[in-house]
C-alpha cells in the first residue's frame, strides 16, 4: 500500500520561507514522478510543481516559477518543496502526488496516490 506522509506546512509572514517534505513508502520511489499540488478555501485544487523519478526533469505552474523549488532525495524516499518568496495568494493545504509513470506531471489525471495534505497560511 503506497502512502504519502506531507509535513512542513505552518503559518508564515508574506515574503517568507517553508520546506515542505513528503515522505513516500510502498513501492519503488525513484521509479515515479513526484508532485504537489494545492487547494485554496473555495478553489479547485490546483497543479504546483512536479519532478521525474531521476529528479533530472522538473515542472512548475506559472504562478510559483521563480519562488518555489522541487527537488527529491530517492535515498530518503522524499520529496521536498522550498517555498520562498510567500505571498498570501499562496494559502492553500498543498498535497503530496506521486504519479504513474517515472515522468513528471502537471494534471490530477496523471496522479495515483495522494498525501493528506499539509496547511500553508502566508499572513499580509
Amino acid at each position: 500500500q503506497v502512502q504519502l506522509v506531507e509535513s512542513g506546512g505552518g503559518l508564515v509572514q508574506a515574503g517568507g520561507s517553508l520546506r515542505l517534505s513528503c515522505v513516500a513508502s510502498g513501492r519503488t520511489f525513484s521509479s515515479y514522478g513526484m508532485g504537489w499540488f494545492r487547494q485554496a478555501p473555495g478553489k479547485e485544487r490546483e497543479f504546483v510543481a512536479s519532478i521525474s523519478g531521476s529528479g533530472a526533469s522538473t515542472y512548475y505552474a506559472d504562478s510559483v516559477k521563480g519562488r518555489f523549488t522541487i527537488s527529491r532525495d530517492n535515498a530518503k524516499n522524499t520529496v521536498y518543496l522550498q517555498l520562498n518568496s510567500l505571498k498570501p495568494d499562496d494559502t492553500a493545504r498543498y498535497y503530496c502526488a506521486t504519479g504513474r509513470t517515472w515522468l513528471f506531471f502537471a494534471t490530477e489525471k496523471e496522479v495515483t496516490y495522494w498525501g493528506q495534505g499539509t496547511q500553508v497560511t502566508v499572513s499580509s
